[in-house]
C-alpha cells in the first residue's frame, strides 16, 4: 500500500493534524479481552471528536502479541470504527519487533483496512543506524509509514539527525511522532524533515506529554545551514497516551489550537493550558515514578468515568503506583474543566449497548 493509496479525506486529516489517542485494551477479570467494553471505549473517542487512533501500541500493551490479541484487538477497533460513522478516520497500527515480525504486523493491519503504521524500533535497539533505517525501508515497501521517536523510559532509544534526515527522505513515510520528551531532539527532528527537503510530506506529531500544548502552539525555527533562508515548522497534530482520556476536551483544545492563524498573538490563556495538561499528565501518566503506572493510570480514569470495569493489564505486576490515585484526585479537583465526565454520562449507555439510535448528547445539551 502507497501513500497515494490513503483516501483523500484521510490524508488530508493527517495534514491537517488530528487528535489520535493510543487506545488502551480493556479487560476481563480473568485477563481475557472484554470484547464489549473496548468496542465502547471506541465508539466514545470517535463520537468525542478524535480524528482516529492508534491501535497496537504502547497503550495498548506491546504484550497483546505474546497472548494473541494483536489481530482481534486491531480488528474490533477497525470494524466498531466503520460501523459506528461514516466521517473518515485515520486508523494507525502499531508495529513493532523485528522486520520478519514488523513487516507481517504491517500487513496484518494492511488487510484489516488501516491506513498506516507506527513504528516502534525498541526491539532494535543496539543496531547499528543504517541496519535500522534498512528495517524502515522494509516495512514501508508495505505499508505507509508514521516514524516514532521514543524516550529510553519506556524502552526507546535517541536516534541521531543523521537518522532522523535518511528516515524522512524514505518513500512512504507520512509523518513522524515525536516523543523524546527532550526539547533538544525534538529540535533535531524538526531540523532534520526539513532539511531532507520533505517538510510537505512528512507531518510532525507530538507524542511529549510533558509539552503538549507548547508543542502545538510553537513555531519551530529552521533557517539553512548557511543562515540566509528560514522556515517556520509547526507540529500539527498529537498522537498520544494521554488523550486516551478526556478526549473530547483535549480535541476542542486541538480545534481551538488550529483556530489561531499562523503568525496570530496566542492569548496567554492558552499558552497556561501548557502546564495545566502537562500537571494533568504527571498524575495520569505517572511522571513522578518514571512513567511505570502510565497504563493503569489512563485506564484508572475510564474506569471512573464507567467506561471500564478494571484498570487490570496483561502483566499482573504493572498497576497503578502508590500515591498515583492521589494524584489523580488532585488534578481532578484542580482542574475540572479538564474532563469530559459530563459528556461521557451523557452518553455512556449509548456506547455500552452499541445503539446509534441513541441521539449524542452535546455540550450544549448537558
Amino acid at each position: 500500500m502507497r501513500a497515494q493509496d490513503i483516501p483523500q479525506p484521510i490524508m488530508d486529516l493527517l495534514r491537517k493534524g488530528t487528535c489520535l489517542p493510543a487506545y488502551p485494551l480493556v479487560l476481563n477479570e480473568d485477563r481475557t479481552l472484554d470484547t464489549e467494553r473496548q468496542k465502547a471505549v471506541t465508539r466514545y473517542y470517535l463520537d468525542a471528536g478524535a480524528g482516529g487512533m492508534a491501535v497496537g501500541v504502547h497503550t495498548t500493551q506491546f504484550a497483546i502479541r505474546d497472548v494473541g490479541l494483536y489481530e482481534p484487538v486491531l480488528r474490533i477497533a477497525a470494524e466498531t470504527t466503520r460501523d459506528w460513522t461514516d466521517v473518515p478516520k485515520l486508523m494507525i497500527a502499531g508495529v513493532t519487533g523485528q522486520t520478519a515480525q514488523a513487516v507481517a504486523e504491517a500487513q496484518t493491519a494492511r488487510g484489516l483496512g488501516y491506513h498506516a503504521v507506527l513504528l516502534n524500533l525498541a526491539r532494535l535497539k543496539g543496531a547499528s543506524e543504517e541496519d535500522i533505517l534498512a528495517h524502515c525501508r522494509t516495512v514501508a515497501a508495505d505499508m505507509p509509514v508514521i516514524g516514532f521517536a521514543l524516550l529510553p523510559e519506556v524502552g526507546g532509544f535517541h536516534l541521531s539527525y543523521d537518522f532522523w534526515r535518511a528516515f524522512a527522505q524514505i518513500d512512504n513515510v507520512i509523518a513522524i511522532k515525536m516523543a523524546p520528551f527532550d526539547r533538544y531532539r525534538t529540535l533535531e527532528i524538526v531540523r532534520a524533515v526539513y532539511d531532507a527537503d520533505r517538510a510537505d510530506e512528512v507531518t510532525l506529531y507530538t507524542g511529549n506529554d510533558d509539552h503538549i500544548v507548547l508543542d502545538l502552539l510553537q513555531p519551530f525555527v529552521v533557517r539553512s545551514a548557511d543562515g540566509t533562508s528560514e522556515h517556520r515548522a509547526r507540529i500539527r497534530g498529537g498522537l498520544l497516551g494521554h488523550w486516551s482520556v478526556w478526549v473530547q476536551k483535549s480535541a476542542q483544545l486541538l480545534d481551538q489550537i488550529h483556530a489561531l492563524p499562523d503568525g496570530a498573538d496566542v492569548p496567554e490563556d492558552l499558552l497556561a493550558m501548557d502546564s495545566i495538561v502537562t500537571d494533568c499528565n504527571l498524575a495520569i501518566y505517572d511522571a513522578l515514578n518514571d512513567l511505570k503506572g502510565c497504563i493503569p493510570g489512563c485506564l484508572e480514569v475510564l474506569k471512573r468515568q464507567g467506561l471500564v470495569e478494571r484498570t487490570l493489564c496483561l502483566d499482573k505486576n504493572e498497576r497503578m503506583s502508590e500515591g498515583q490515585a492521589a494524584q489523580i484526585d488532585r488534578v481532578y479537583s484542580m482542574y475540572p474543566e479538564m474532563n469530559d465526565d459530563a459528556f461521557v454520562s451523557a452518553n455512556i449507555d449509548r456506547w455500552i449497548s452499541g445503539d446509534k439510535t441513541r441521539q449524542l448528547v452535546t455540550d450544549e445539551r448537558i
